[in-house]
């Protein structure tokens, strides 16, 4: 974790001829952007796994109707067929499970209230502090007040986006019935939630420190450019 803090207090350094006193914010921007780039290639492993996947459904959907009425034959054709087209039914999730522990140890390392960097600001908003705390100076149309605006509605347009691609996704494939016309038992609730899923991100902004909130608002907007590029 020091060794973390290290490398962004240095980059900090660097950027301060630039950045003046929000050279601290700048470079955890900086290093989670760097980090994100660092396990791009797992992040182009997910989207062709995922590509894969999904150029097998209609083929998964016509097993559906053949062995609608045995499950155990169903689970066998789908393995089959993955092995025969050298499709993991994983090869879409587990690099996205293997970038957790770094974005885990990132969004610990901006929250932890011993780091150094909490003591800089981004404007007049310190980076220790939380929106609550702006509200108490000055409200929203105080100095912190308006860095939380910007971060906000930020964070809305990228929802806005994730919202509007994952609603063309889940609508271009459909839940397929598993037998007599039925649904995956809890796939429907999951298709009404999903699409709102990005707008949690306001929530997390909200109540985390200002320096795990830049880390959050850098991580979700490249994500979602990412997604953007990666699965057109």
């Amino acid at each position: 974790m020091s060794v973390f803090a290290t490398l962004v207090e240095h980059l900090a350094d660097l950027l301060h001829p630039l950045l003046g006193a929000s050279a601290a914010a700048g470079a955890i921007v900086l290093f989670t952007a760097c980090v994100r780039l660092l396990v791009h290639p797992l992040s182009r492993a997910a989207a062709r796994g995922q590509k894969a996947r999904t150029a097998l459904q209609p083929k998964i959907a016509e097993l559906r109707k053949k062995h609608a009425k045995s499950p155990e034959k169903l689970q066998k054709a789908v393995l089959e067929l993955h092995a025969e087209e050298k499709v993991s039914p994983l090869s879409g999730c587990l690099p996205s499970l293997l970038q957790m522990p770094a974005f885990f140890l990132l969004y610990h390392l901006f929250s932890n209230t011993t780091n150094p960097l909490l003591t800089h600001e981004l404007f007049a908003a310190p980076l220790g502090g939380r929106w609550s705390d702006a509200l108490g100076d000055g409200g929203m149309l105080g100095g912190a007040g308006l860095v939380y605006a910007g971060l906000f509605a930020l964070v809305a347009v990228v929802a806005a986006f994730n919202y509007r691609r994952t609603r063309r996704t889940m609508a271009a494939s459909p839940v397929m019935p598993v037998a007599d016309g039925e649904a995956v038992p809890g796939m429907g609730a999951m298709t009404k939630v999903m699409p709102f899923m990005s707008f949690f991100t306001l929530f997390t902004v909200a109540v985390v420190p200002l320096a795990a909130a830049l880390y959050v608002v850098t991580s979700t907007t490249w994500s979602a450019v990412e997604r953007a590029v990666l699965y057109r």
